[in-house]
């Protein structure tokens, strides 16, 4: 099993932006999501396989976003307790989609192979992004 946090303040996969050059569309991603995707191929690397993954994987993904400010004390302590979970945007998915994206070529081949997920979102005195992957084969 391959184990690593990310810390910091997650970020979620943000929308692709689009230009026009040339007659041609080109996408493109936000530059906020492709820094934290270069953080997070960072933080993979440590922990790559010798050669990359190349049969089914399972992943499993916890988000820790940081406490609001606005929270009284007795909330913020009920959230780092794990009694209050974050149920505002950003969505879970998209913050496994930067993470699945930004691994492919440091851990696996392509973000495909992952057939089992089991993400969450928690809040946190420490914000990171826990992940965790194991091969299936």
């Amino acid at each position: 099993m391959i184990q690593f946090t990310v810390y910091g303040e997650p970020v979620a996969q943000g929308r692709p932006k689009f230009s026009t050059a040339g007659g041609f569309v080109k996408a493109y991603d936000p530059a906020k999501s492709r820094d934290y995707k270069d953080y997070v191929r960072l933080a993979a690397a440590e922990h790559a396989p010798k050669s990359l993954l190349e049969g089914p994987v399972g992943m499993m993904l916890t988000v820790y976003r940081s406490i609001p400010k606005s929270f009284s004390k007795k909330k913020a302590a009920a959230a780092e307790a794990g009694e209050i979970r974050p149920t505002t945007k950003p969505d879970v998915d998209n913050y496994l989609k930067g993470v699945k994206d930004a691994l492919k070529g440091v851990i696996w081949k392509d973000d495909s192979q992952v057939v089992e997920v089991f993400t969450q979102k928690k809040y946190s005195g420490r914000p990171r992004i826990e992940v965790k992957i194991k091969e299936l084969s």
